[in-house]
């Protein structure tokens, strides 16, 4: 069943690499959605895809790359869209 994650991540996230690390993870996946930076420093996160995946990701989401410091990342969940065609960067 296709779900939506929402997730912001907070700590050291912006700057460091994190949206494309994101994106990798996400496409392998076969999920849909985008990453962008948010103002406050945080990264946003809407992803959808099986839940399964989606997990995986939030896992992911929880480590980010190498270069990052991730001190919290705060999810939502909700029925699938049909909103995205493949998942995207902002």
């Amino acid at each position: 069943m296709r779900e939506t994650l929402q997730a912001v991540v907070e700590g050291m996230v912006q700057g460091v690499g994190f949206r494309w690390f994101v994106m990798r993870h996400a496409r392998a996946l076969d999920l849909v959605g985008t990453v962008a930076n948010l103002p406050d420093g945080t990264v946003r996160v809407v992803a959808v895809g099986e839940r399964a995946d989606l997990e995986s990701l939030a896992a992911l989401l929880r480590e980010g790359p190498t270069a990052s410091r991730v001190s919290g990342v705060k999810l939502q969940w909700a029925p699938a869209t049909d909103t995205y065609r493949d998942f995207s960067v902002f």
